[in-house]
């Protein structure tokens, strides 16, 4: 018996199925899609363009300024759904497509889902080449929607109608998956999108996917509880995991009742509130000096939903202890085998719940819990120093991060990316709730911030979302900001104008190399001294928008501007050459071997000492 069909353009078919799927929210169902954000151009405006307007009403379309940014919004929405709802974004093809590309990046290092649709190339090939196309001369079947491949967990070219049905299917699988998780690309033929089809009805009902939590596998988990049983100096480093798997409260009895010390990575930051006495903060190269000591001398690791990329590990340099085993405890096996840990394969939560009904009457040495303790009490005062109140003509990064945090509370949403912002909050911002902390350090994406609050705006509207961003990543894209007008959606912007790439300038300071082509002030070639009026900028696109002239007036402007609606911009100016130096570890940057300048030569020689620390491949 045939099964019913519907005719629908590909397009059509594509839009019908997104409404289709459903997730469970806090006991809700709602939709898995939240949204569409879209740039219509010849690609994509006559197929998708009118297939979107049909379910505008089950699907929203968002118009974005800039398909990177309108991408970032999409990953930035589904990071503050902790991936339980995500967004789709579809552009034309040729340059409107490949600006996705970055974008896609950050979904990839950063484990998110965001379903991409770029519009391509006919698929009969009849106009070749389209507006737009760019030839392979060896290779008739490549477009510039192959660069999506190297950043995408599943990617496929929709070349007849009838193969949106297994792609489809395929796209969700990945997107759903915790393991597998990132961002899907379906490049969609401009013809295609046109093209009808009977598509069984079947297709269309309705799916609710909800969260995999994948139990530990039964050896794996006896081997972890021998060797946390034999600890006597273990620390745990919690990821984004723990705030993907909805683990905060289980880490945080977990880590009370057997006296373990917990610290975070960028991503896993929030996992704790600051009050928690086991919460020793941010570890690695910008982490605070009680985790850091701590990781130095444990000699059991349990590293909780994290890549343990090199800034979390000091490089590899972090782990002193020569005996020392790391258990990796995370969903996908790729993460969880890193540097020979024993592997833990497993959702955070479940494998924490696990793990602790397997360790009941044991406990860490007291000592080693009260001297966690201790070291953490003593990182506050000293972290307080860095962000007091100041007179200052030109603040530090902390001092103004801690202008935010006495004006607002630790019951914001902040939100960061790139420069030397990031290291600051991650040793200084006080969070209090889970995924309060939102930090896209995993591809430290300039750009991502203002679409970033945005998206997390969207995700979450009833909080106050607080974005802070150097005028050097402003300045590479702001044009959200408009957007978050129109949409009657407020995002508090606190914009540090350190005139240039100030972390960077540092960074080329410490590896031994003059200063030049970072802040304006070192720039050989500029002729006109830059004189860029941001709020002038900020209030052209709607927003409001003020200058302050020190740490108090910014704190003043912050609390006046709290219940206003519309979206504000405060800058203010900043010293680039001041950050943090308390806490902290090496991390591993490559000296020139050979240079005709002694700055250079010696700090050579300090790199080639440090990398005597380097565990490689351990």
């Amino acid at each position: 018996m045939m099964s019913k069909t519907l005719r629908l353009t590909a397009a059509q078919a594509m839009t019908k199925f997104l409404t289709r799927q459903m997730t469970v929210v806090d006991g809700k169902t709602v939709p898995l899609f939240a949204g569409m954000w879209a740039i219509f151009g010849h690609g994509n405006v006559a197929g998708l363009g009118e297939a979107l307007f049909q379910v505008r009403d089950e699907l929203p379309t968002y118009r974005g300024q800039n398909e990177q940014t309108m991408a970032h919004a999409a990953v930035a929405y589904a990071k503050g759904m902790r991936r339980r709802r995500m967004m789709a974004c579809t552009t034309s093809i040729g340059p409107g497509a490949i600006n996705m590309v970055t974008a896609a990046a950050v979904a990839h290092v950063d484990r998110l889902p965001v379903l991409l649709v770029p519009g391509d190339i006919f698929a009969s090939r009849r106009p070749d080449p389209v507006l737009q196309q760019a030839e392979n001369f060896g290779d008739g079947t490549v477009s510039v929607n192959d660069c999506f491949k190297p950043v995408s967990r599943y990617f496929d070219r929709i070349m007849r109608p009838e193969q949106l049905i297994p792609a489809l299917n395929r796209a969700m699988a990945v997107l759903t998956d915790p393991a597998e998780c990132g961002p899907v690309t379906l490049a969609f033929c401009q013809d295609v999108q046109a093209e009808a089809y009977d598509y069984p009805e079947s297709f269309f009902a309705e799916r609710v996917w909800t969260q995999r939590r994948a139990r530990p596998d039964e050896d794996e988990l006896a081997q972890a509880v021998r060797v946390l049983r034999d600890s006597k100096k273990p620390v745990i480093v919690a990821g984004g995991g723990v705030l993907f798997s909805e683990a905060s409260a289980t880490l945080a009895d977990f880590a009370k009742r057997l006296g373990i010390p917990v610290v975070e990575t960028q991503g896993g930051k929030s996992s704790l509130p600051f009050l928690d006495p086991l919460n020793m903060g941010s570890v690695g190269v910008t982490g605070t000096g009680a985790s850091n000591a701590m990781c130095e001398e444990a000699d059991v690791v349990l590293a909780v939903g994290t890549r343990l990329q090199d800034f979390t590990t000091g490089s590899w340099a972090l782990f002193e202890n020569p005996k020392r085993q790391i258990i990796g405890l995370n969903t996908q096996a790729f993460d969880a085998t890193k540097h020979r840990a024993l592997p833990l394969v497993a959702d955070a939560k479940v494998g924490l719940e696990e793990l602790s009904a397997n360790l009941a009457g044991w406990a860490a040495p007291a000592a080693w819990t009260e001297g966690a303790k201790r070291a953490r009490t003593q990182w506050i005062a000293e972290a307080d120093t860095y962000t007091a109140a100041s007179n200052a003509e030109l603040p530090s990064d902390a001092q103004v991060i801690g202008s935010v945090q006495r004006a607002l509370g630790r019951e914001v949403s902040m939100i960061c990316a790139s420069g030397g912002l990031p290291g600051e909050l991650h040793k200084l911002w006080q969070a209090s709730y889970p995924s309060s902390y939102h930090l896209e350090y995993g591809f430290s994406c300039m750009g991502y911030e203002i679409a970033g609050g945005l998206g997390l705006k969207m995700a979450h509207p009833d909080r106050e979302v607080v974005v802070m961003v150097g005028d050097g990543s402003y300045m590479m894209a702001n044009s959200e900001l408009a957007t978050a007008v129109m949409l009657g959606l407020k995002i508090t912007v606190v914009l540090l104008d350190n005139r240039g790439f100030g972390c960077i300038n540092r960074l080329q300071h410490a590896t031994g190399g003059e200063r030049f082509n970072n802040l304006y002030e070192y720039n050989t070639l500029q002729k006109v001294p830059p004189s860029i009026d941001f709020v002038a900028h900020a209030r052209s696109m709607g927003a409001e928008a003020h200058k302050a002239s020190s740490l108090a007036e910014l704190e003043r402007l912050l609390k006046a501007q709290q219940g206003t609606k519309a979206p504000t911009v405060i800058v203010i100016d900043t010293d680039p050459m001041i950050s943090t130096d308390a806490g902290g570890h090496w991390w591993e940057v490559a000296v020139p071997e050979v240079s005709v300048r002694p700055q250079v030569r010696e700090a050579r020689k300090a790199y080639e000492a440090a990398l005597q620390k380097q565990r490689v491949g351990d």
